[in-house]
């Protein structure tokens, strides 16, 4: 029984530690998109359990294990499944805006202002500044970026 608490108690640790932190095989890279901590602490857990469970109605250790291990893999598998599909619907990056091209759609300095970037789908316009004034309407070329905003230079 000791070896069932135990798997079970590292999957629940595993579990607990990929909910919070993040996946922690992640930067494993192993398959594509691979390897989930989530399902691999799932499959332990249900490994001790089923296990405890199969002592506790007095079979066999042989069939402890037997009964742990298909319920472990049917439930990693399940669990695998359902990570691989959330991932599989997660948004993309958004693209990197060092040197995009864009236009200035009001008076921008020091101080602020707006531009339109060409080929940035996810904001309509952005707040930028620059390091002198620039008129509405210049052309302008992202020289860095600081959260939302975008610092501004003209070409």
């Amino acid at each position: 029984m000791t070896v069932f608490l135990v798997i079970g108690g590292i999957g629940l640790v595993v579990l607990l530690a990929s909910l919070v932190f993040g996946d922690i095989f992640e930067s494993f890279d192993i398959g594509e998109g691979g390897f989930s901590g989530i399902a691999a602490g799932v499959g332990a857990v249900v490994f001790g359990a089923s296990g405890v469970i199969a002592l506790a109605q007095d079979l066999s250790t042989l069939w402890a294990y037997v009964i742990g291990a298909g319920f472990a893999v049917i439930a990693f598998l399940v669990a695998q499944g359902l990570v691989k599909r959330l991932s599989d619907t997660e948004d993309p990056p958004p693209p990197p805006l060092d040197g995009a091209y864009g236009m200035t759609t009001a008076t921008t300095g020091p101080g602020g202002g707006e531009v339109r970037l060409e080929g940035v789908q996810d904001l309509e316009a952005r707040l930028a500044w620059s390091d002198e004034q620039i008129a509405a309407g210049t052309r302008v070329v992202v020289v860095a970026v600081s959260g939302s905003r975008v610092h501004v230079r003209p070409v």
